[in-house]
């Protein structure tokens, strides 16, 4: 699971993302839910503590032999694996064994309405910790990363002052832009300039 990205070194802490990364390396704390937007590194993070704890990531096919074993657990997408008495009974089955699990989950799962009312309940005693929306430290060490992953080179630090000033303030903003800016590139075959950006 810990691909090459998945590294702590890989991981910008800033203000935005600061008690979260300090949570994940906390292991005194058993259950954890990560909840932030889009792309903000909540499976980085999770991966990262998975490692630390030795635990596994629970997918669909692997419920009945989490049951049977007394394994850390890392649930990732949340709401998108969502089954609710499966999940109850990991839940349940954590706190029975005295074992850790951290879950990652984008925003809107406060406003979800779970049909099981015991498991909504067991979902209010973990440690919730939100991501917020990148400051801009964090904003342009993201974009920096994602422009070298796709080997494009800004030159000019008018040019990365330039899309810095002007990109919204979201995660997925950021990757968004980077992707058109690659297909771009490559359709035109220029280098990275303003009138490219402007395009």
């Amino acid at each position: 699971d810990l691909k090459k990205n998945y590294t702590k070194e890989d991981f910008f802490v800033s203000e935005s993302n600061n008690r979260a990364f300090k949570v994940i390396n906390d292991n005194k704390i058993q259950h954890i839910i990560i909840k932030g937007p889009k792309k903000s590194g909540k499976t980085h993070l999770g991966l990262l503590w998975k490692k630390n704890n030795n635990a596994i990531s629970y997918d669909y096919n692997n419920y009945h032999y989490i049951l049977k074993n007394k394994n850390n657990i890392f649930i990732d997408d949340f709401l998108i694996n969502l089954n609710e008495e499966y999940f109850f009974h990991i839940i349940n089955h954590s706190y029975n064994y005295d074992l850790k699990i951290l879950i990652c989950v984008e925003n809107n799962f406060s406003n979800y309405e779970y049909k099981i009312h015991d498991f909504s309940s067991r979902l209010k005693t973990f440690n919730i910790i939100e991501i917020f929306d990148p400051d801009d430290h964090l904003l342009n060490n993201l974009l920096l990363k994602l422009l070298y992953d796709k080997q494009i080179i800004i030159k000019s630090h008018e040019i990365f002052s330039y899309i810095s000033k002007r990109i919204n303030r979201t995660y997925l903003d950021v990757f968004e832009f980077v992707e058109k800016i690659d297909k771009l590139s490559l359709e035109k075959k220029r280098q990275l300039t303003i009138p490219l950006i402007k395009e």
